[in-house]
């Protein structure tokens, strides 16, 4: 699934199971709060501390697929097509990145 359809699927599923987007700023504490979660998973199954009982269980996949959920979300009620954008981010990373990274004697 591209960018474009992930955006209609998000904004069917709301017209469809929701009564309406939550408000820009509901969205971006909801997304806040996601990313946080994400990162306790990361911090704590990758990182140096040590993983509580209660976290072991928790997916990490489903923590980012929230993650991008609520992305979509504000992409759709801010106007943004996120593929347009994103390949135009890409673009813009390969040329300014790809000798910038295979120069860096750190990745090596």
């Amino acid at each position: 699934m591209n960018l474009q359809n992930a955006q209609k699927t998000v904004d069917e599923w709301i017209k469809t199971h929701g009564v309406r987007y939550f408000n820009e700023l509901t969205n971006m504490a909801q997304l806040t709060e996601e990313v946080g979660e994400v990162a306790r998973i990361i911090a704590r199954r990758y990182g140096e501390q040590s993983e509580k009982e209660s976290d072991k269980d928790k997916d990490l996949g489903e923590e980012l697929a929230d993650v991008v959920f609520v992305v979509l979300c504000l992409a759709n009620q801010t106007g943004v097509d996120l593929q347009a954008v994103f390949d135009k981010k890409l673009e813009l990373k390969t040329k300014r990145d790809h000798n910038r990274h295979h120069a860096n004697k750190k990745l090596q």
